[in-house]
């Protein structure tokens, strides 16, 4: 492989330096570097972070691929700066067997603009009544470390508790989708004021509250790991803060739009807004920045939730929850976080990157910017700012709910092993 020279780049945001990259390796960081041959990225004002990992994406494959497929489901994550993503299991077969995760990973692997790691149903079907082949997918050759029935949650506490038992063995998580069936039946928005105005069914942060309280202390009772994904109250975060405090093994992530969007959007009917869990209130969200920047929360993850148009443009009622994210979480992540001075660049890699490679157990990601780590990197420009246009996106769908707002941050390169993915804003 060629030799490239990133020349002035912000190492996560610090003082600029030159970076050689030679093969899939970083071989020299420094000031005033050289290199014969080499590929110059003039990198200056930009700030260059460690490639990202997204430990929560949808990319549909196989049978939904109407909505994404791994092929434009990683080009939109190496867009969004993504090196790795975590493919939830909510496919058609469901990921319950190593044969459908090995399909999904190999099928990353073939594609090549990102790496693709599996994650495998607890449940058989998502289904909720028997455990899937946890080692089996564990011992394929995708190597499932993360378990999780994303989309429904694992209701049944006795298969919760057998979960966390099984892939303790092999040091792997449980990611569970916190979600009170029962509690949640006919909702379609957060619970409160706003949801009381407009006559829609609410769903009350209970219904995810009390699934991480009962989660955590079956972890802690197992001595497993439990990881709580799409954090969305402020009840959430004190459960998860008291949980650590005991130091049990429980980590959680909080989405881009849980961070900047709230209930107050659904005003409008759009059902670009409705997601799950769904948007909460103007003190959740603050909450879940605070939590995020302290580290009570752990990581960033996208829940990249493509949809074709027709399941979206329709009644509020009948319309499919989720939103894409993959090409816009950083920019979210930049106004939330790093703009009001939560979190700093350095806090953005260890968010988005280090944490979630190391919840995921994921080699060569998440590594720091320095000499003999795989290269794989993200450029950014900060001082961009554009309104997004759902046109413009990579992937396949294009329900966005940040349509039109005008969001910091641009990814201008991304470096996967030492191969630019995407060169000047270009898919390569």
């Amino acid at each position: 492989m060629s030799k490239t020279l990133i020349t002035g780049a912000r190492v996560l945001g610090g003082e600029p330096r030159d970076v050689l990259i030679d093969g899939g390796t970083i071989a020299a960081v420094g000031t005033g570097l050289d290199a014969d041959g080499a590929t110059t990225v003039a990198a200056e004002g930009r700030v260059l972070l460690p490639g990202l990992v997204d430990l929560h994406t949808h990319l549909r494959e196989p049978g939904r691929e109407d909505s994404e497929t791994v092929l434009t489901g990683t080009r939109a994550a190496a867009a969004g700066g993504f090196t790795a993503v975590h493919a939830m299991a909510n496919t058609f077969p469901v990921a319950d067997s190593a044969g459908v995760v090995e399909q999904v990973w190999r099928l990353g692997r073939q594609h090549g603009y990102c790496d693709v790691q599996p994650v495998g149903a607890v449940t058989v079907g998502l289904e909720g009544k028997q455990l899937a082949e946890l080692g089996a997918m564990h011992d394929s050759a995708a190597g499932v470390t993360v378990f999780s029935d994303d989309g429904k949650c694992v209701d049944d506490a006795v298969i919760m508790r057998r979960a966390l038992e099984y892939v303790k063995a092999f040091g792997g998580v449980v990611a569970q989708h916190a979600q009170e069936p029962r509690l949640t039946e006919g909702a379609q928005m957060n619970e409160g004021v706003v949801s009381a105005e407009l006559g829609l069914g609410g769903w009350p942060a209970v219904a995810e509250e009390s699934v991480i309280a009962r989660d955590i202390l079956l972890a802690a009772h197992v001595g497993s790991r439990v990881h709580i994904c799409h954090l969305s109250t402020a009840g959430s975060v004190e459960l998860v803060r008291w949980a650590k405090a005991k130091g049990w093994d429980v980590t959680a992530e909080v989405t881009p739009h849980h961070l900047l969007l709230t209930d107050e959007l659904v005003r409008s009917y759009d059902p670009v807004y409705k997601v799950n869990p769904p948007l909460r209130t103007e003190t959740d969200v603050l909450a879940l920045r605070e939590a995020l920047a302290d580290g009570t929360i752990d990581c960033v993850a996208t829940d990249h939730a493509p949809h074709p148009q027709e399941d979206k443009d329709c009644e509020w009622a009948a319309a499919a929850m989720g939103m894409v994210g993959l090409e816009t979480a950083l920019s979210v992540v930049q106004q939330t976080m790093v703009e009001p001075g939560l979190m700093d660049w350095a806090g953005v890699a260890e968010r988005m990157s280090a944490r979630p490679a190391a919840i995921g157990r994921l080699e060569g990601h998440g590594r720091p910017v320095a000499a003999g780590e795989p290269a794989n990197l993200t450029l950014v420009d900060p001082a961009h700012r554009a309104p997004v246009d759902p046109a413009a996106l990579v992937s396949r769908s294009r329900n966005t709910p940040y349509a039109g707002r005008e969001l910091p941050g641009r990814v201008t390169h991304t470096w996967l092993r030492g191969r630019a993915t995407l060169a000047d804003g270009t898919l390569v």
